[in-house]
């Protein structure tokens, strides 16, 4: 059986834990809320009536994705390809190319980032071989300008940052919604996750600031992984709601 992504590829380790997904998506909640076509989330209603559902299962399509079968995963890929095509329908107008390289450039950014604070440093043929699985994708949905190789990307992941991020009112009210659905405690927590792999200009624009207490957390998360406790603490940190959906990721992991 022929697989989108290799069965040793480290896109899968990447994928196949729930504390790293977890980090991806506070990373994707961070650097969303920052981009230019944020309208575009907000114009079916769904991003502020359901902020956490709606990037969860951005990240949840992501690793259907990286899991399925081929034929399985591109027509997973071609389902989130024609969603699209619907939304701009009813908007009478198209969604920018860049807006799509963003989401597959910070997918990869923060696969990277996530991995390498929670397991181990990536080597540049680990990270180049992320960037391929997603321009896989890219090229599945048809887009157009995507970076040739790793080095290209950087240097298009660098001037993206530069010149398509901003902070607007939707920004201050995607970061309310948040709040509101995290409750105070757990959202602390999520800016505290977003400060650790998310990129400096993100950083600075949503004015995330520099005290990192989250690392002390994370070093006792990683102790405690070694006598089974982590998942306790992890569950400690979630909404009722998505306990079991972060618990299932786990369990796909181990099956697959």
């Amino acid at each position: 059986m022929e697989y989108f992504v290799d069965q040793d590829s480290i896109v899968r380790k990447i994928w196949g834990k729930a504390d790293t997904i977890l980090f991806i998506f506070a990373g994707a909640a961070a650097e969303f809320s920052l981009n230019k076509a944020v309208d575009w989330l907000y114009f079916t209603g769904k991003l502020p009536a359901d902020p956490l559902g709606r990037l969860f299962s951005t990240v949840t399509y992501s690793r259907q994705i990286i899991f399925s079968e081929r034929d399985s995963a591109l027509r997973a890929i071609d389902k989130i390809t024609g969603i699209h095509r619907g939304v701009e329908l009813s908007r009478g107008s198209t969604i920018p190319d860049w807006a799509y390289r963003d989401v597959l450039f910070l997918l990869i950014d923060l696969s990277v980032s996530a991995y390498e604070l929670l397991e181990r440093p990536l080597t540049i043929t680990e990270k180049a071989e992320t960037f391929n699985v997603f321009k896989e994708v890219g090229i599945r949905m048809q887009l157009k300008g995507l970076p040739s190789n790793y080095a290209e990307y950087l240097d298009m992941r660098h001037r993206h940052l530069q010149q398509n991020l901003i902070r607007s009112n939707l920004t201050v009210d995607l970061y309310s919604q948040y709040r509101k659905h995290l409750g105070p405690v757990r959202y602390q927590v999520l800016k505290q996750a977003q400060l650790l792999v998310v990129p400096r200009q993100v950083q600075q624009q949503l004015h995330l600031g520099k005290l990192r207490w989250l690392i002390p957390v994370l070093w006792v998360y990683k102790l405690c992984r070694l006598v089974n406790l982590a998942n306790f603490l992890r569950n400690a940190l979630l909404p009722a709601a998505y306990k079991a959906q972060i618990k299932n990721l786990d369990h796909l992991y181990i099956q697959s």
